[in-house]
């Protein structure tokens, strides 16, 4: 730089005695921009030269097809990459799969985290370092609902990696991931982040990961690596790509490191995850649902149902609630409440805050553990019918051991849609069962008519409904 101060000084002693050209000025110029912008990319030797010998590889064996999931098989690799598969013992015998992922040491006496998906169903785990050191691994512990897993070697004085303290991770930021795509051992590469708290739900419909998005190029053996910011910290884990041809197009997805943090502790210390589960089944808020509910735009959770005797319904939350911050922490998206709510200590009482009736209002909620969801089905009954002009629906009531299996005190069935009506314009389907239209609870067909007449004209109303066992909002546009 100093060189350049010195030409471009030279130049400027030069204009006094002799005419500069302008192409010489331009190159000048370009030079000097040059320069600058190499001075602004970042250098990621060092953190590869400190980081990668606490990067491991991680091979799997298993008798079944569940063993690293989603990761290469020998016959699925490309004939000039096999030679880089070396499997111990000699090739796999056709009862036996091999998996492959990545994975990092978090404690010098041995403990390494990776992906579930990476050692699900495993026979065997075999743990290869830098150095060409191999260890036996245990499976210490798995959580397939955030997919981390914490495995063991018997050994000491391993070298580490350090977790990053909080979420400071920005979208445009750099980052770096070490792994060992298709059993390219400790392979680097680098990109940025694209966005945040992505929202992937599982084969379970279960959302408990913000996940964070990059363009680093992630390719199957990176699962279970470690992504790095620029001061060498762990930010996340990487786990999923979306993909057409099997390796990188530029969306890549990392477990992060406050999701990281919760569930290796508690790995660690019990062997199993508790999350904190309030028990209500919740759906995004749309424009229409908005303007129902009084909102001045789409935000929030919406809850759909409360299970009975659940924390939600023990801390007061109501079907029909939209939830905005739970512990202080805004809830834009419905998806983004699952990950809050997970996190929290089971036992630990919070401040929610929700919208009712058109008003904000705030409750305290007692958090618990989670519990695997009940399944509900639905049957129609035969009782008395009723037709809701208004909507264009033709209902009848529900039989009592439906709704008492559902565990909702009453509701009516829809028998019939007319097309083009208000409620064909909702969505609303034959089979629906309706609970709420408003705050006014439908427990049989007289009060569903009675309640349909009294509708403003012109108004904005949120209906509930259950389909197929699962509640939903539905907002109606009632017109004269």
């Amino acid at each position: 730089m100093l060189f350049l101060f010195n030409m471009i000084s030279g130049v400027k002693l030069m204009t006094v005695t002799r005419p500069i050209t302008t192409s010489l000025l331009f190159c000048l110029s370009l030079l000097m921009t040059q320069l600058v912008r190499a001075a602004e990319l970042p250098d990621f030797r060092e953190i590869v030269r400190e980081s990668s010998p606490a990067v491991v590889k991680i091979i799997v064996q298993s008798s079944g097809a569940q063993a690293g999931e989603g990761q290469p098989l020998p016959e699925e690799i490309p004939e000039y990459l096999r030679r880089f598969f070396e499997f111990r013992g000699g090739p796999p015998s056709q009862r036996q799969r091999m998996g492959m992922g990545s994975g990092f040491i978090i404690s010098a006496d041995g403990f390494i985290v990776t992906n579930n998906h990476v050692v699900a169903g495993a026979d065997s785990v075999l743990v290869r370092m830098s150095d060409r050191r191999e260890f036996d691994a245990e499976v210490i512990g798995t959580d397939p609902r955030s997919d981390l897993a914490l495995l063991r070697v018997q050994a000491s004085g391993l070298p580490v990696l350090k977790l990053a303290p909080g979420n400071d991770l920005e979208v445009g930021e750099w980052v770096l991931a070490i792994g060992s795509p298709f059993g390219l051992d400790y392979s680097v590469s680098a990109g940025i982040v694209s966005a945040k708290g992505r929202s992937l739900p599982t084969e379970r419909n279960e959302n408990y990961v913000p996940f964070i998005q990059t363009d680093v190029a992630i390719n199957p053996g990176n699962s279970g690596g470690p992504l790095f910011n620029l001061d060498g910290e762990v930010v996340g884990v990487n786990s999923q790509i979306y993909t057409r041809s099997g390796g990188s197009i530029g969306l890549s997805f990392a477990i992060p490191v406050s999701v990281v943090r919760n569930v290796v502790s508690q790995l660690r210390e019990d062997g199993r995850v508790t999350r904190g589960w309030l028990g209500v089944t919740i759906q995004d808020v749309d424009k229409n649902l908005a303007e129902s509910f009084g909102l001045e735009r789409p935000r929030g959770s919406l809850v759909a149902q409360v299970a009975p005797e659940s924390p939600a319904a023990k801390g007061g939350l109501q079907d029909g609630d939209i939830i905005i911050t739970f512990k202080g922490t805004d809830i834009p998206t419905s998806a983004d409440l699952p990950d809050v709510v997970g996190l929290i200590e089971p036992g630990s009482r919070v401040p929610v805050e929700i919208v009712r009736d058109k008003k904000r209002k705030t409750l305290k909620v007692e958090v618990g553990g989670l519990d695997a969801d009940d399944s509900f089905s639905l049957a129609a009954g035969q009782a008395d019918k009723g037709y809701g002009g208004r909507l264009g629906l033709v209902v009848e009531s529900a039989k009592p051991e439906a709704l008492e299996r559902m565990g909702i005190s009453g509701g009516v069935v829809v028998r019939e849609v007319v097309p083009d009506s208000v409620a064909a314009g909702a969505g609303i389907l034959p089979g629906d069962l309706i609970t709420l239209i408003g705050s006014t609870p439908i427990n049989s067909t007289e009060i569903f008519e009675r309640t349909v007449e009294k509708l403003p004209a012109n108004s904005s109303v949120p209906l509930r409904l259950i389909r197929r066992g699962s509640p939903l909002f539905i907002g109606l546009k009632v017109g004269d």
